[in-house]
């Protein structure tokens, strides 16, 4: 965890009208990226520096579009992140911009009812999970990923979502 007070500067924007059929999304997706930010272990050079973190709440046909055109992957997913911090505009004075999270309400939506998880629980892994790439963690090898998702259940926790990688995990 942070021990330095940090400035948490989110941006969220809304893409799609169906994000607001959820209740509070705003509030949830800020005290979740919040959380992560203030949890997760930085990089040493922006410790005390402001942080900066882009939202997007989009549909499938803007993901779509963003996944074929940054990962050449003709489909819609549920998050995509846009890290800053090899950029030579990751500095900008005192401000760091992270960079950008984009999720997608009816994939979000899909998957929770597939997976039998409450909306809510899994929008909020998928903002921890998003920030937490802009922070530079990734799961492409195991040992990342066991590093990457031990963070991610410990904020998860914190804010009161169960660990998503356990199996049993259901709602009633």
């Amino acid at each position: 965890m942070n021990s330095v007070a940090q400035d948490i500067q989110i941006d969220i924007s809304l893409q799609d009208p169906e994000w607001e059929t959820v209740p509070q999304v705003q509030q949830i997706v800020e005290q979740a990226v919040r959380t992560t930010l203030i949890m997760a272990p930085q990089p040493e050079r922006i410790r005390t520096k402001t942080l900066e973190v882009s939202i997007l709440l989009a549909n499938d046909d803007l993901m779509r579009v963003l996944n074929r055109e940054y990962r050449d992957k003709d489909n819609a997913t549920n998050v995509l992140s846009f890290a800053s911090l090899d950029s030579e505009d990751f500095f900008i004075g005192d401000v760091v911009g992270l960079g950008d999270v984009a999720l997608s309400f009816q994939t979000i939506d899909r998957e929770a009812r597939d997976e039998r998880k409450f909306f809510k629980d899994h929008l909020i892994h998928l903002v921890v999970h998003g920030c937490l790439h802009l922070l530079g963690y990734d799961h492409k090898e195991e040992g990342q990923a066991i590093i990457m998702e031990a963070i991610e259940i410990r904020i998860l926790e914190k804010l009161g979502v169960q660990n998503p990688y356990n199996d049993r995990i259901v709602m009633p």
